[in-house]
């Protein structure tokens, strides 16, 4: 059986995969998280994904090595909410999402025997108005500054603050695992 890789530095990608009870070992390469300019929004994540998988390959001594990356996104009218860069922006994000709906899309890479095998999911999120202390105590407290559209479903702003969600819970909190394992499967990784 080969080895399986989980390229990232995700608590929340470590973690699912963990209770999805897949062995794996982490490997990651350092990469710029850039697209071109004019590919579409919702492919942005797969092409994120498959260059974070490609250059974990080349970190790699075992070539028949099954690389598994992610990359995840909050798309909200056309307009990608990354990663905050300091408080104002992670306020600034959680403000415009706020009684709003929005698209949490996360791209999978699965790098195995020379091929690339890419998919992404979507999942749909509406907030409920949330007041200008709900942001602040949330931004202060949690600090989402590795979190796309400065926000974590699992925390206290997803308690809170989620008035629904249409589709995979877990594809919120950075990976579509149920997906992912009928991929694996496919494959014959697990």
């Amino acid at each position: 059986m080969s080895a399986i890789i989980l390229a990232s530095q995700s608590p929340r990608r470590k973690m699912l995969l963990e209770w999805a009870e897949i062995s794996f070992e982490i490997v990651v390469a350092d990469i710029e998280e850039t697209y071109p300019s004019d590919l579409a929004k919702h492919l942005v994540p797969e092409y994120i994904a498959a260059n974070k998988a490609l250059a974990t390959k080349e970190k790699l001594t075992q070539q028949d090595a099954c690389i598994i990356a992610a990359d995840t996104i909050v798309l909200l009218n056309n307009e990608i909410l990354g990663k905050p860069t300091d408080t104002a922006d992670a306020v600034k994000s959680l403000e415009k999402l706020s009684g709003n709906l929005h698209e949490v899309i996360t791209g999978v890479a699965i790098y195995y025997k020379g091929e690339m095998h890419q998919f992404s999911q979507t999942t749909k999120v509406q907030f409920h108005h949330l007041t200008k202390g709900q942001i602040e105590f949330y931004v202060d407290r949690y600090k989402p500054f590795d979190k796309a559209g400065a926000y974590a479903i699992q925390e206290w702003i997803g308690v809170i603050g989620i008035e629904s969600i249409q589709g995979d819970f877990y594809n919120v909190m950075g990976l579509p695992v149920s997906t992912l394992v009928q991929k694996l499967k496919a494959l014959r990784v697990v």
